[in-house]
């Protein structure tokens, strides 16, 4: 996507609020003597920021605001090193509710709807986002948050949910247990909001048939805003995304130059009109690609594929690269298979070990016969023979948040 001239004067107005601020992006283009850009070309000659960057700047140096002009602070899930903390002003706050309403509209759903949302709340910038965009959208939101399967599920039924709002692997989980207690009659759901965590095909189409629901992917980081910023529409075509608040380039992860549209790459964000915490060219690590043309819905805004992994989830194993999309893959088409997985990988007698457990879709699948198929054609796509253990459906576990579908042993 080229880069408009509007957007080009919302970026100049952001690196002069971070030099006035002095952030540790301010500095970087302060110490390059860089005072705005006018072209596509200078804008790609800006410098990249980095998660580390949002780290080193904890707890409040990326607040480019006043004080007394921030109203709320999130946090980034991670789990190691030091949290992003990013501060947002009552604008940002806004600006993200318009934004998630938007997505709600693009999915059809309107303020008759009753929206169930899972996610956590908390400094996670998950489950308050999906409220604030059903508060902004006019629509009832149920804020259940994680856990307690047993009141997410009587809840459902008593205020006859209309919306999911879950991570792929809660769907998931909510999906099994409404099977097993036989209670699909008295659900009302019409329509499933998935975020947070990669998912594959398999796995959708197996909660949307247990469900009996459209589902929809929706796109955030907390680093930008939070979910919210992009959903696919009912054509499936692709995630639009709002640039009106964001600007969005595909890079090579190895070049760090921009890819054309329609190529995959890395995504990279820039948030036009955020005043908290605005970020230039930040590396989401996230993998993708814009997919060019117009969208047979007519929206205008532009859209970006599934999200397909991400660049940190490559495995080195026998000295290959093996990405969890590849496996994946396999086990999508492969009859016999569920959508769930789990990578473990050993070093064992001085050399790696991939072992992959699979669930069957049920136990009238040959166990043995599967493991086997699944074996060859996986070595076929990743170079090297793995361990295949098929299992029952269901015992592999099952998490509220995401699922941790890669064990590596080798460094514990």
């Amino acid at each position: 996507m080229k880069i408009s001239e509007l957007q080009l004067q919302q970026v100049n107005h952001q690196i002069h609020a971070l030099v006035e601020a002095g952030s540790f992006y301010g500095k970087k283009l302060e110490e390059a003597g860089i005072t705005g850009v006018s072209s596509q070309e200078e804008f790609e000659a800006l410098p990249f920021s980095e998660k580390a960057d949002l780290r080193d700047a904890y707890p409040l140096g990326l607040m480019t605001a006043p004080e007394e002009d921030i109203v709320r602070i999130h946090s980034s899930s991670g789990t190691t090193g030091l949290p992003v903390i990013i501060p947002y002003t009552r604008k940002d706050v806004d600006d993200w509710a318009t934004m998630f309403a938007r997505c709600y509209e693009v999915a059809g759903i309107t303020k008759k709807d009753r929206i169930h949302i899972t996610p956590g709340y908390g400094l996670w910038t998950a489950g308050i986002g999906f409220q604030a965009g059903a508060e902004k959208l006019g629509a009832m939101a149920i804020p259940m948050g994680p856990g307690n399967t047993d009141k997410q599920l009587q809840m459902m039924v008593d205020m006859k949910s209309t919306v999911l709002c879950a991570t792929s692997s809660y769907a998931l989980l909510l999906a099994e247990e409404i099977e097993k207690r036989g209670i699909k009659d008295k659900i009302h759901l019409k329509k499933g909001v998935i975020g947070s965590e990669r998912w594959g095909e398999a796995m959708r189409k197996r909660i949307s048939e247990e469900l009996g629901i459209e589902l929809y992917d929706i796109y955030g980081l907390t680093e930008i805003y939070g979910p919210g910023i992009g959903i696919n529409c009912e054509h499936n075509t692709g995630m639009h995304y709002w640039d009106d608040f964001l600007y969005i380039e595909i890079i090579d992860p190895v070049t760090l130059k921009p890819v054309p549209d329609g190529e995959p790459g890395e995504i990279v964000i820039t948030t036009l009109v955020k005043e908290g915490a605005p970020l230039i060219r930040y590396r989401t690590h996230d993998l993708s690609r814009i997919i060019p043309g117009e969208c047979p819905c007519g929206r205008s805004y532009p859209r970006l594929d599934v999200i397909t992994g991400r660049t940190d989830d490559m495995m080195k194993i026998k000295g290959v690269n093996v990405f969890p999309a590849q496996i994946e893959e396999v086990i999508a088409d492969t009859e016999g298979a569920s959508s769930e997985y789990q990578i473990r990988i050993s070093h064992l007698d001085g050399r790696d070990t991939m072992r992959i457990y699979v669930e069957a879709t049920s136990g009238m699948v040959d166990f043995q016969a599967l493991g086997q198929e699944l074996t060859h054609k996986i070595k076929a796509k990743i170079g090297f023979t793995p361990i295949v253990k098929v299992v029952e459906l269901g015992m592999l576990p099952r998490s509220e948040k995401k699922s941790k579908r890669v064990i590596d042993e080798r460094y514990d």
